[in-house]
């Protein structure tokens, strides 16, 4: 009943999760000791993440749409480009706070996502194949270009991007994907015969990943420094850059000359967010009170694209069958 409940107004339940967590770590925060101990157990689970990620990502379909270079460089210019470029035009316009300025320009420098780029390509009916290789190539080049972007655009935060970064993405991140990779002809089948239990874990190292991040914020003061007016005025300016990159996406695709089926390919790559990455980079780049807080706009920019993704791919869905 719940579940029907939320499906009809479009509210992801694995939202609420995160939401638990957030109300949770607000509540019973770790502290001390607690806190070495789960931020050991923190890095275990993001290093399992990226094995996974690496395991489930099949080569073959991401060969299979590599030869369509036009629309891969014009989805990574939407990503790597236009939304960084959106991120300092909202952080230098003074409406939120330094932090969460800066919490929105982490949230423009990640990759796109996986799953759900190519779930809404697929219930628009567009180019599915290019969407694997466009969404899998930005989550890929993302280990590399989040950390860079970041150094580039926030030179003001210390070691923020720095070498330690980097080869603390490499380590935690990039290492476990590419092991994941190598060894995925043999752990393939047990990963498709246990795909919920894949899927359980995937979500629930965010889960774990957050409840931490919130937790040092919480001990930090995070409650003092972020008031509702805050958070409202948050929520506005993510529905903003949302409309703003979809509008550009989708007039961008059709003034490049694409074909409607690259079209929604193009819109749902290089509109959207990853917070399965997000979260953990976040954990990796920022200290522990500051990464609770840098990634709130990720989490409401992540169920807003959500909500509005679906409307748009339905509509895509329901276009004449010789526009397919």
């Amino acid at each position: 009943m719940l579940k029907d409940f939320l499906t009809k107004l479009k509210i992801d339940g694995y939202i609420l999760a995160l939401v638990g967590m957030v109300v949770l770590a607000s509540i019973l925060p770790v502290r001390g000791e607690a806190a070495n101990v789960l931020g050991w157990v923190v890095k275990i689970a993001i290093a399992l993440l990226f094995f996974l990620h690496g395991a489930k990502l099949s080569r073959e379909a991401v060969v299979a749409g590599m030869t369509h270079w036009r629309l891969h460089l014009t989805i990574l210019a939407f990503t790597f480009v236009l939304f960084p470029l959106l991120g300092l035009v909202i952080s230098k316009s003074g409406l939120l706070s330094p932090t969460l300025s800066t919490g929105m320009l982490f949230l423009c420098c990640l990759p796109s996502t996986v799953q759900s780029s190519i779930a809404f390509t697929s219930i628009g009916r567009g180019n599915i194949a290019a969407a694997v290789c466009a969404a899998s190539a930005s989550n890929l080049l993302g280990i590399f270009l989040t950390p860079v972007l970041v150094g580039l655009l926030m030179q003001a935060h210390g070691n923020v991007g720095g070498w330690d970064s980097i080869r603390s993405i490499v380590v935690q991140l990039l290492a476990p994907f590419i092991v994941g990779q190598l060894v995925r002809p043999w752990i393939r089948p047990w990963i498709e015969k246990h795909k919920a239990l894949v899927g359980r874990v995937d979500r629930g190292s965010i889960l774990l990943v957050v409840y931490s991040a919130f937790s040092a914020a919480v001990v930090g003061g995070i409650w003092k420094i972020v008031s509702i007016p805050e958070l409202g005025l948050l929520l506005v300016a993510c529905a903003v850059l949302l409309a703003a990159v979809m509008a550009a996406t989708m007039f961008g695709a059709r003034a490049l000359g694409f074909s409607k089926p690259d079209e929604v390919a193009i819109v749902f790559c290089g509109s959207k967010k990853s917070l399965a990455s997000g979260v953990p980079m976040a954990g990796i780049l920022f200290p522990g009170a500051t990464a609770g807080v840098l990634v709130l706009p990720l989490m409401l920019f992540h169920q807003i694209q959500l909500m509005a993704c679906s409307v748009m791919a339905q509509r895509y869905g329901a276009r004449p069958a010789d526009e397919a």
